[in-house]
């Protein structure tokens, strides 16, 4: 059964498991519209009522069709969708009018007059271009700001709340979370990379978050995980064609999440798959409103309904796997 959860102070209900409709495992950006509206009507089914795409995600092909397939199921109505806006550096030169541009664009591909929430797209780091397309809180903070622009969307109906993806570095990422003014975010929070939501080691060799989860609490906002299976390599699934591409979770990554897993499995074989690990562990934290997570089969949200309905992992198996985790 879905389990619901309020969206930070937004005053929405939001599922525990949300649809993500991303480049991994890439259902919404394939060929695929007969299986898309498979899987989406099973997923409404079971309860779903959230659904994540970008913009970027296949340079618009993700957003084209989900609009097609809400359209053609007639669900429009059924669901919450957010979407978010990534600016390029040239971008800058004219924020309000290419964050207009872009989700003007959005509705258009989606069949929507106006999404639930839209997204800062782009991490955010102490000085522009730490990390890629990286902005620096006075970017989206200051008068003429990413912020300003979102804002003005808002308040001709484009858009009802305004949130962020939280990658970057946590000092630059916690100044955007206390100015108050967003109202969600999205957080990497995996077995392999716990550190959004916990303190981890200095010693520990990925992206540390710095337990960032603690000030989207304190700010009541309405927390998403994302990569929960760490781009498929928790799964045992092959890199998809994005992992070879992409500068954000990059394919030697995945391999180094693929070495953890096996730590976890020889570990834990005689109690659990890791599917269930992972997808168990990331909703057992009390500060996760939902997880977002990618599917192309409608067995597979059957099965992690199953996993919400087993509960929260026990506490001593999460200090295991934290253990695992901030030492690999």
């Amino acid at each position: 059964m879905m389990e619901y959860r309020p969206l930070g102070q937004t005053g929405l209900e939001v599922s525990r498991i949300a649809f993500g409709a991303g480049p991994i495992p890439a259902l919404m950006t394939a060929d695929a519209q007969d299986l898309q509206r498979v899987v989406l009507q099973r997923a409404i089914d079971c309860g779903v009522n959230w659904i994540d795409t970008a913009a970027t995600y296949g340079d618009g092909r993700s957003e084209e069709s989900l609009g097609k397939t809400l359209t053609s199921l007639s669900a429009q109505e059924q669901v919450h969708v957010a979407t978010k806006v990534r600016l390029l550096p040239e971008d800058l030169r004219d924020i309000a009018g290419n964050v207009r541009k872009s989700l003007e664009g959005s509705l258009k591909r989606l069949q929507l007059e106006r999404v639930t929430l839209l997204q800062i797209h782009n991490s955010i780091t102490v000085e522009r271009g730490d990390e890629p397309t990286s902005l620096m809180p006075a970017d989206v903070l200051q008068t003429g700001g990413v912020l300003q622009a979102m804002q003005q969307l808002q308040e001709e109906g484009m858009v009802r709340h305004l949130g962020m993806t939280g990658l970057g570095t946590p000092r630059a990422l916690r100044t955007v979370i206390e100015s108050g003014e967003l109202q969600t975010i999205q957080l990497p929070y995996n077995l392999v990379n716990a550190s959004a939501g916990h303190q981890l080691g200095k010693s520990f060799p990925e992206a540390n978050y710095g337990n960032i989860m603690a000030s989207c609490a304190e700010q009541q906002m309405g927390i998403f995980a994302i990569r929960i299976f760490a781009g498929g390599a928790l799964v045992g699934s092959a890199p998809a064609a994005h992992t070879y591409k992409t500068k954000f979770f990059p394919l030697d990554l995945y391999h180094r999440d693929l070495e953890r897993r096996s730590a976890i499995e020889d570990e834990f074989v005689a109690e659990y798959s890791v599917k269930e690990l992972a997808a168990r562990f990331t909703l057992s934290h009390p500060h996760v409103t939902a997880a977002i997570i990618g599917f192309n089969a409608p067995t597979q949200i059957d099965e992690l309904i199953n996993y919400l309905d087993a509960g929260t992992i026990a506490d001593s198996v999460q200090k295991k796997l934290l253990s695992l985790s901030d030492n690999k």
